[in-house]
């Protein structure tokens, strides 16, 4: 059987004939039980990827959570009594409400052989120490990087219960070599770093692995990470509470995202139409999970919109989809001002590669006919005229998308930073 790490170098027959007969054997576990499922698929098998994609229907995070307001507290779409469960997880809730995710033993060890690609293509070393700066809480990304670190032998660190400095001293007692983060929480420690007087270069981190943000690819933010970490090398990678981790970063293109396809059968849709995208088009990423059966996802759209790399195989020998600049942006993230459609990955893009600031925040008024943006931001300590830099921001954003945003120099220390996942974005209506 194909193992997870194993697809990399294969071609792309094999791969595509292992999905077959891996969502053959998912449907044939999940079926007879899982009420949910059972519902939706009209047959226990398919001849062929083509069959399953033109009769199975879609799944959305809606219905899901639809089902567990129905069936509380974790829906209808088990396969095993929830006796046989031993982990629960569940989203952030920032598109509305969370859905609760379980597993058993068997599909936690899953998660975590996943996790463990994402190690070996970042080439993590079996003498790395491997710190994780967050509270645990009931989010996925965090447990299971740990347990996978844990797991394969490494010293894993926890820097729950601590405040950001605190964290800092952590990791240079410890001499940690490997940092897990999401971009903004990378970018904020290097900065309390220096408020503090802590010198980074004084500490061992050689590579952060960056997640939960598209910042990871974005090259301006990649590069200001790396710069900031004493040239620590950025590798990305991207995952979701109710799917596991579902991509590792191309070693061989910085900034390219595999998917882990023994792993997942991907699509890529039309958001709009919801038939394929054509080949090499960008699009919504649709996913099926081969061995998270315990709580399956079946045709499942996840709202990340990608671009498809058009070399196969890659540079890397994989011949895995590859997905340009990794998670583009999420389908409903999307603002539309004065006409002009943007993305918070697109914009924050130019703001980082003009550089100056420290912290930023985007606020978006809907509460005339016509949506207008403004910008905060917070200059860096060095910075000798703020009115300055927002003027040369301006002109950045006026030049890149042919609008006029306003940008306004604040306090430092004034907006808000984030631990986990950033949100700079905000409506007044």
């Amino acid at each position: 059987m194909m193992t997870i790490s194993g697809a990399a170098s294969a071609t792309i027959e094999p791969i595509r004939d292992h999905q077959l007969e891996r969502i053959n054997a998912l449907l044939a576990r999940v079926l007879p039980s899982n009420r949910f499922q059972r519902a939706r698929i009209p047959a226990p098998a398919f001849a062929s990827l083509q069959e399953f994609t033109a009769r199975v229907p879609l799944t959305s995070k809606s219905e899901l959570v639809e089902d567990q307001a129905a069936h509380p507290p974790y829906g209808s779409n088990l396969t095993y009594p929830v006796e046989h469960y031993t982990r629960m997880h569940q989203t952030s809730g920032t598109t509305g409400r969370p859905l609760r995710w379980l597993d058993t033993p068997e599909t936690w060890n899953w998660v975590l052989d996943c996790w463990t690609r994402v190690y070996e293509s970042a080439s993590v070393d079996r003498g790395d120490r491997i710190c994780f700066p967050f509270s645990f809480g009931p989010f996925l990304g965090f447990w299971a990087a740990f347990d996978a670190a844990a797991r394969l032998g490494h010293l894993a660190i926890s820097g729950g219960g601590m405040r950001s400095p605190g964290r800092l001293r952590l990791m240079l007692d410890n001499a940690v070599t490997v940092l897990c983060s999401t971009p903004t929480y990378a970018l904020h420690l290097a900065e309390v770093a220096a408020a503090e007087g802590i010198d980074l270069a004084a500490s061992q981190v050689r590579l952060i692995i960056l997640a939960g943000e598209p910042g990871g690819g974005i090259p301006a933010t990649r590069a200001l990470i790396e710069s900031r970490w004493n040239g620590a090398r950025v590798v990305d990678h991207h995952g979701m509470t109710e799917t596991g981790p579902v991509t590792y970063e191309c070693p061989s293109r910085p900034g390219v995202l595999h998917i882990m396809e023994a792993a997942y059968y991907p699509e890529i849709i039309d958001p709009e139409t919801l038939v394929p995208a054509p080949p090499g088009a960008s699009g919504e990423l649709v996913l099926t999970n081969l061995g998270r059966d315990a709580m399956p996802l079946i045709r499942y759209r996840t709202g990340d919109l990608v671009q498809p790399s058009s070399g196969a195989p890659c540079e890397c020998g994989s011949c895995e989809l590859a997905l340009e600049g990794g998670i583009l942006a999420r389908a409903d993230e999307m603002f539309v001002v004065r006409g002009v459609n943007l993305y918070p990955s697109a914009v924050e893009a130019v703001l980082r590669a003009h550089g100056g600031f420290s912290e930023f925040r985007v606020e978006i008024d809907t509460s005339h006919a016509l949506r207008e943006m403004r910008i905060e931001v917070e200059p860096e300590p060095d910075c000798p005229d703020p009115a300055a830099l927002a003027r040369a921001l301006e002109s950045a954003l006026a030049s890149a998308f042919a609008l006029r945003v306003p940008v306004h120099c604040v306090p430092a220390g004034s907006l808000p930073r984030f631990e986990v996942k950033a949100r700079r974005w905000l409506r007044r209506t």
